[in-house]
């Protein structure tokens, strides 16, 4: 028997105002995700543009400078365009307009970004082949790794998961007995409010989201650990030092962002007490997305892909040392039988990607599908 109650109920003045700047909250992420996709083909290495590898010198070829100036202007106008859009769907006091205004800009931005480059990696290819940049050898140097080269924060660092569960776990114990018998759960946008019946299983919810979101981030912190170093041939240690830079600010980065939307979940059990409202604990998860957001954008600005950003003044080579680009399939997707590596940077953004050509990386993308599917059916089943 389904114990979710609905009871529909006119908002409070604090309840409308908390929705009005929840609304406003969401659509700040519109301008930041079109700003960093906006920006992508600068932080990138010199050696590339739009996936496509190129001499380093070429940095500063007035056709490609042309194009990323291009595809810079079109996506902040198309980021402005959706922002407006969803900023006249909070001033109109449309909630369920703006939420959908909201997913349809979001989703559209960085379908129209990846469309613009691909778009542009045709046309660098094309005029690769015009001015003949060829790589008439594979170059690539091993760097070895010193006491003081730099890399990503050991894995035991995220023990820290563990004490936000243990005390989320410890307020929901602690405040079960003072839970009323319905406990809300959800609140929809026209201000009705769901509840369900209090069992013991509210306990065990926000733990297990937070148990799961450390999982999450536990993974992309080995993937960093686990990825391949990928180096210049022209300066094998300014460009590893880079990189270790780069994996040590992001491994640092997903640290401190996991830890802060657990932290946030803790408003959970707090909600189901009525220490504070539903409302108020959605405003602080979102607080949390935005801090994730804006620690992106720093990071990808400060440090560049795989800290291509580092050493911007290092020393560019005209030659073609190695060329890759026959592996990146749709300029996204690297796809090397020889490559014995699992993870390394991704080609156009900021992060990793999977080399899809090792059996391992399939048993581990189907094993996150069954773990997310038994995570879904789980919260389905408590709430």
């Amino acid at each position: 028997m389904d114990s979710t109650i609905g009871i529909n109920n006119t908002l409070s003045t604090g309840d409308s105002t908390g929705l009005t700047i929840m609304m406003l909250m969401m659509v700040i992420l519109v301008p930041m995700v079109g700003i960093m996709m906006a920006i992508t083909p600068y932080l990138m290495k010199k050696s590339e543009c739009f996936a496509v590898t190129v001499p380093e010198t070429a940095l500063h070829d007035p056709y490609l400078r042309a194009l990323k100036k291009r595809y810079l202007a079109i996506m902040l106008i198309v980021t402005a365009l959706f922002t407006g859009v969803c900023v006249i769907g909070v001033i109109a006091d449309n909630e369920l307009a703006t939420m959908v205004l909201f997913t349809a800009g979001l989703l559209l931005i960085i379908i129209i970004g990846y469309g613009l480059m691909l778009q542009n990696r045709s046309k660098v290819r094309v005029y690769k082949k015009e001015q003949n940049w060829v790589a008439t050898q594979q170059e690539a140097v091993a760097v070895v790794a010193g006491e003081k080269t730099p890399g990503a924060i050991s894995l035991k660092w995220n023990l820290v998961y563990l004490v936000v569960i243990l005390l989320t776990f410890a307020i929901g114990s602690a405040g079960y007995a003072k839970m009323p018998d319905l406990v809300p759960m959800h609140m929809g946008f026209d201000g009705s409010v769901s509840y369900v019946e209090k069992t013991a299983s509210l306990i065990w919810m926000p733990v297990l989201i937070q148990a799961f979101i450390g999982l999450v981030f536990l993974f992309s912190h080995w993937m960093i650990i686990r990825s391949k170093r990928q180096t210049n041939p022209n300066a094998p240690a300014t460009s590893a030092l880079a990189y270790g830079m780069f994996a040590r600010a992001q491994s640092m980065y997903l640290l401190a962002i996991g830890v802060i939307i657990s932290i946030a979940l803790v408003t959970m059990p707090l909600a189901f007490m009525g220490a504070v409202t539903l409302m108020q604990a959605a405003i602080f998860i979102m607080v949390g997305a935005i801090v994730a957001v804006v620690g992106g954008i720093a990071i990808a600005v400060v440090y560049g892909q795989g800290g291509s950003r580092v050493f911007a003044r290092m020393q560019a080579s005209e030659v073609l040392l190695a060329d890759d680009d026959r592996y990146w399939k749709l300029g996204i997707f690297y796809y090397n039988p020889q490559d014995p590596s699992l993870f390394l940077l991704e080609r156009f953004g900021v992060g990793w990607t999977v080399n899809f050509a090792r059996p391992a990386v399939w048993v581990i993308m189907v094993g996150f599908v069954v773990v997310t599917l038994g995570f879904i059916v789980a919260i389905i089943a408590l709430s």
